[in-house]
């Protein structure tokens, strides 16, 4: 398996309006980025990747871009990111950017002039059409709610919006929309940035005639079109191969198949890939557990064929991890500890999202004005102009609403979680007394301190890079236990990822000897001969002969 440096790095991504304000205006920016680069550094992370810094009037928070060139002003200047890039670099870590180019916001210049009439020169920098029957010219749905057309009065005519319809839908199938594009990404990769993790980028091809979906909600005319790969692969070609960079494609609705397109090193396409099917489970309980499993069982053959995976539990569109796959209430920091273990030792490359290091949880505001993701308000006002009653709606949407993963970092117990001097964007988890980093670096047995472990023993493991992957007792619903094994080293993972104890037993593996290495739990636990009685949440890594 060819070695590469973004294999064995851990990375840590930043959603930067939520991770740290320097000036007081209740926005996270680049220079608290910057006064926090130590504690990454100590923390022992490889790899810094910020969501959307650029331009941008944050209709979709950064994800609907006016301008690529230029930083978003709320989180500082250019001369600001030129020294987080040097400070970054200084301390031995890269720094990744996120890469949006399936869509713009409707104020980026091109957008501009493309609506200002049908027969200006960037009208074709996006998807038009002439409605159908008086309506839109087809049955696709917005990702966040209401059709994916909207129509301009001005023109006559509907553009494509997958997103909000302020994030106009590029049209990739135009030379032009590549040659601009590649520029830009060309102008950031000289400035010296180490990759791209890129925005739903197996969106960018659309089905040729725009034919209407079997549903009206399903990708399957958008979603990982041939178009995709003719452009990924000219990317490498004419930019990306120039650097030593890692890329990462957010690729909702793939299978291990699909994903495979992506990833093969042979198609120099991308380095690997976020699929989505274990974040769309509820829990990890029961059935589900059993389900998770499979899925990474299948996604490991993609490493097995000249590919890579990425491995990732949250980010900044998903619910905490301790609250949704563990257990925030009385097992909090157990369960935190044991999805460290497990994300620190599968097979890929690890992905920790802001606040998981020290167990964050989601958070439940008592009111729909508290929130600010433009998913959870829209789904909200749908729901209501059903009929449907608004507490119960609410309580529906809260575990699944994407601000549970942006409240603000929890850096302390001062007010508003040290995060801001002053009032904050978003309001801060009332638990922050109880969850902050400054209290978890003083208690060793913090989940803050696991973490710090638990990425220093990958790093100490090739194997848990490199090595193969053996999964045991796959049908068990709350056991997790495979083997990573090397030319010289074989280690057994164990995870009781349940509220209950549970027996391991040594019988099922022919062992001369087993030598514990690392554990979540003080480990003066009860063994019965063959037999190991793990704990709620109890996680266990031994060195097997």
């Amino acid at each position: 398996m060819n070695r590469k440096w973004w294999k064995e790095a851990v990375v840590y991504q930043i959603y930067p309006r939520s991770f740290n304000d320097s000036n007081g205006d209740g926005i996270g920016d680049l220079q608290g980025i910057i006064e926090k680069l130590d504690y990454l550094k100590w923390l022992g992370v490889d790899v810094i990747w910020l969501n959307p810094i650029y331009q941008s009037p944050n209709d979709d928070n950064g994800y609907d871009i006016s301008d690529y060139y230029n930083i978003m002003n709320e989180l500082g200047t250019m001369a600001d990111f030129d020294e987080l890039l040097e400070e970054t670099h200084k301390r031995e870590l890269n720094l990744v950017m996120d890469l949006v180019i399936n869509h713009t916001s409707d104020e980026h210049d091109w957008f501009v002039e493309s609506r200002s009439s049908r027969n200006n020169p960037k009208r074709d920098f996006y998807i038009w059409q002439k409605g159908k029957d008086g309506k839109e010219p087809n049955n696709w749905l917005s990702r966040f709610s209401g059709s994916a057309w909207e129509y301009d009065e001005k023109t006559g005519e509907y553009y494509l919006h997958l997103f909000s319809r302020k994030q106009p839908d590029l049209n990739w199938k135009n030379p032009e929309v590549k040659e601009e594009v590649f520029k830009m990404i060309d102008w950031w990769l000289k400035k010296g940035i180490d990759g791209f993790r890129m925005d739903v980028i197996n969106f960018i091809g659309k089905a040729d005639g725009l034919p209407d979906s079997k549903k009206t909600d399903s990708p399957e005319q958008y979603a990982n079109q041939p178009l995709v790969h003719e452009v990924l692969q000219a990317m490498n070609r004419e930019v990306l191969s120039n650097y030593d960079i890692m890329t990462v494609g957010e690729t909702p609705f793939v299978t291990p198949e699909i994903g495979r397109l992506y990833v093969q090193e042979e198609r120099q396409e991308l380095d690997m890939i976020f699929h989505f099917e274990h974040v769309y489970l509820a829990n990890f309980t029961g059935e589900n557990f059993i389900k998770y499993k499979e899925i990474q069982k299948k996604w490991y053959d993609v490493i097995r064929k000249n590919g890579w995976n990425s491995q990732y539990l949250a980010n900044h569109d998903q619910p905490r991890p301790v609250s949704k796959f563990g257990n925030d209430q009385k097992y909090r920091c157990e369960s935190a500890k044991l999805l460290a273990t497990m994300l620190m030792t599968l097979p890929g490359t690890p992905y920790i999202y802001q606040g998981e290091e020290i167990g964050m949880t989601n958070v439940k505001f008592s009111s729909i004005e508290n929130y600010n993701d433009i998913w959870t308000v829209n789904k909200y006002k749908e729901e209501i102009a059903k009929g449907r009653d608004p507490e119960v709606v609410l309580n529906e949407l809260q575990p699944l609403s994407r601000d549970n993963s942006r409240t603000p970092m929890q850096w302390n117990s001062n007010q508003n979680a040290g995060f801001t001097s002053g009032t904050p964007w978003l309001k801060v988890n009332p638990n922050y007394k109880k969850i902050n980093v400054e209290k978890a670096l003083l208690a060793q047995d913090s989940v803050l301190n696991y973490y710090k472990k638990m990425i220093s023993f990958r790093k100490e493991h090739a194997t848990l890079v490199y090595g193969s992957y053996q999964p045991l007792m796959e049908d068990d619903q709350q056991i997790y236990a495979y083997i990573r094994k090397s030319n010289n080293e074989s280690l057994l993972v164990i995870l009781n990822n349940s509220i209950l104890e549970k027996e391991f037993d040594w019988n099922q593996l022919e062992l001369k000897e087993r030598d514990l290495l690392i554990a979540n739990l003080p480990t003066a636990n009860k063994d019965k001969g063959e037999k190991t009685i793990l704990r709620p949440y109890e996680a266990r890594i031994y060195s097997i002969f």
